[in-house]
């Protein structure tokens, strides 16, 4: 993987005046030199699980990856250049940032009163974000929502992503046509899932970092991801939540018994904010960030 630097033109809109901003671009940039060693230890835990194979046999044969698809097409707006261009220019800057080619289909979905934003599609990858994505951040802060959306499709994570979306369903299929494989949730696979899906978020939020390469603007995405309103960000509370952040200490989710991990990480979706951005702000501080933006790998 090589790091070039290049100017970089935002587009004048409500996010930021004309300006030139010079960004490292990564070419064949590998997932592997920034994934977090919980991420792969997780994903490694998953796919040891017997009925893993099972449940993607079964997201195949009922075409649940062309029936997400559809949903969003039918549903929310495709952005492109002419009705969302802002959108639109953070999409295309953050994938030259992370070399993902070709760009992903962008969508814009209806407000929800909190941000949202998703990566679908294993043979179409598609990218979605909600009013409030659109609305509420910044290019800066844009960038880094898109790079963590990015870095699903990036690491060929989207099959795993969508079989959590369909899980209770599978359950009640599999548990009335295979003998021994009902209890899911027993043997480990859904908790396994779910596990991965959190710990994958840490992995995602390096990829983000790398796409808007501001720390700030990192910490305040994930504080208004945590549900934080714009007008309440400030030195006060920024200093606070980092230094809650700081203190987190997220190898204690090791020590929980499997029931308690169950209840904790059913809630996957949840921002899980403060306990990511201990995770980025302890790679930042090993200098593997800096590493990769200054040195050729």
């Amino acid at each position: 993987m090589t790091a070039t630097s290049i100017d970089l033109p935002v587009p004048s809109s409500q996010f930021s005046n004309t300006i030139a901003v010079t960004r490292h671009i990564f070419k064949e940039l590998r997932p592997e030199s920034y994934r977090h060693p919980l991420d792969r230890q997780a994903l490694m835990n998953l796919e040891k699980m017997p009925g893993l194979s099972l449940l993607l046999k079964k997201i195949n044969e009922y075409g649940i990856d062309r029936l997400v698809r559809l949903q969003v097409q039918g549903e929310d707006f495709r952005v492109n250049d002419a009705n969302f261009p802002a959108l639109h220019q953070a999409l295309l800057e953050a994938a030259a940032i992370l070399d993902v080619s070709p760009v992903p289909e962008l969508y814009l979905h209806r407000g929800t009163g909190y941000i949202v934003s998703y990566a679908i599609g294993v043979e179409q990858p598609a990218i979605g974000v909600n009013l409030e994505a659109m609305e509420w951040l910044s290019h800066e802060e844009l960038l880094f929502l898109l790079g963590h959306e990015l870095a699903r499709v990036k690491s060929g994570y989207l099959a795993y992503q969508q079989l959590s979306i369909v899980m209770p369903m599978l359950k009640t299929v599999v548990s009335t046509t295979t003998f021994g494989l009902g209890g899911l949730a027993a043997n480990g696979v859904e908790v396994a899932l779910y596990n991965w899906i959190v710990m994958s978020k840490f992995t995602s939020d390096r990829a983000g970092l790398l796409a808007c390469q501001n720390l700030d603007t990192a910490i305040s995405t994930l504080m208004k991801l945590s549900g934080l309103p714009h007008e309440y960000l400030n030195k006060q509370t920024i200093d606070a939540f980092e230094t809650q952040a700081r203190q987190f200490d997220v190898n204690s989710i090791s020590n929980l018994d499997r029931l308690t991990k169950i209840v904790g990480f059913m809630n996957y979706q949840s921002p899980w904010g403060v306990m990511r951005a201990s995770q980025l702000l302890a790679w930042a501080d090993s200098g593997e960030y800096s590493r990769l933006l200054e040195f050729s790998i």
